[in-house]
């Protein structure tokens, strides 16, 4: 009894607590106290940089500004409370922010989840449409998109929200304690977000990445036989090549990264309400693998093009300059 711990020490209702070894909790703040500096650092970077230069005021760079605006947000306001119930493994910011804060979590991971779907329909229509691209997404479409996905988010966050509210009797009656904060699911709605918010915009994301190489790939080739002479065929051909590795790399990260952070999570919300795994540390777990998505977020979409790099420089140049 004497290794037995509690949120609330002097509390007959208070929920366990597992004290982790000093040196195990200390890096893991140290880890993901990182982790949310990155995140917060790197998408305001990107937020601070697209506004300042008008010549990045373009239909995509609107979607990154979003999609940085959301990680974000994520970064600075759901992922530092989150940090505290992970390593204390209990909830101390009272029942209402808790409603409060499990609600802002799901609508920001979504949303950060369907921007990135966006700017993957952006990069299919410039590259399958270039002649009409610049007809068909303008910067009025972009900001319609862009609403539409944090309307839509809001209220995937606000059914959340509703559907646990109706589950709070069976939560008060079996499970609740002092120190707890979870967000109840029933099966079927476990089942359903999980599929369409995380793993069919998954899904149509792989295809179109998928179909953006096979044309990129027919685009060079077609371009090498009609553009090509007898003189500059071995060097256009390089260039060529070198051009498809690189969208071919930029895009496999993209991907990449994308289905390895929010793998783990869409299976666990998929088999969660199957098998009740009931487990808090194994969710903490897959929802900070998820968040790592926002961390290399600004990275993929930013740091890896040279224009972005271009115009940082400049605008942080601009800066130094008038504080000068």
């Amino acid at each position: 009894m004497e290794n037995v711990h509690y949120c609330f020490e002097f509390s007959n209702t208070s929920c366990l607590k597992l004290v982790y070894p000093t040196i195990i909790r200390a890096s893991l703040y140290v880890l993901l106290g990182a982790t949310i500096l990155l995140t917060v650092l790197g998408n305001l970077l990107i937020i601070v940089t697209i506004s300042h230069c008008k010549q990045l005021h373009t239909p995509t760079n609107y979607l990154i500004l979003s999609l940085a605006v959301s990680d974000f947000l994520l970064g600075a306001v759901v992922m530092p409370p989150s940090l505290i119930r992970s390593l204390e493994t209990c909830w101390y910011l009272g029942d209402w922010f808790c409603k409060i804060h499990s609600s802002i979590d799901f609508s920001l991971s979504a949303a950060s989840i369907f921007m990135l779907y966006l700017i993957s329909v952006d990069r299919y229509v410039a590259v399958s449409r270039p002649l009409l691209y610049h007809a068909l997404i303008t910067a009025r479409v972009a900001k319609y998109m862009i609403l539409s996905c944090w309307v839509l988010s809001a209220l995937i966050g606000f059914v959340i929200e509703l559907n646990s509210l109706t589950l709070q009797d069976v939560y008060l009656t079996e499970f609740n304690c002092e120190g707890s904060c979870a967000m109840l699911q029933d099966k079927v709605s476990g089942i359903l977000f999980s599929l369409f918010v995380f793993f069919i915009p998954g899904l149509f994301m792989l295809g179109l990445y998928l179909k953006i190489l096979v044309i990129a790939h027919k685009q060079a080739r077609s371009l090498q036989i009609t553009i090509l002479t007898h003189r500059n065929r071995e060097k256009t051909t390089i260039i060529l090549s070198k051009m498809e590795q690189k969208s071919t790399r930029t895009l496999g990260i993209v991907t990449g990264v994308y289905l390895s952070c929010w793998s783990p999570a869409i299976i666990y919300l998929l088999i969660d309400p199957v098998i009740n795994l009931s487990t808090l540390y194994l969710y903490d777990i897959v929802q900070w693998i998820g968040y790592l998505n926002s961390v290399m977020n600004p990275i993929i979409y930013s740091f890896l093009f040279k224009w972005f790099r271009e115009s940082l420089r400049k605008a942080f140049s601009k800066i130094l300059n008038s504080c000068d």
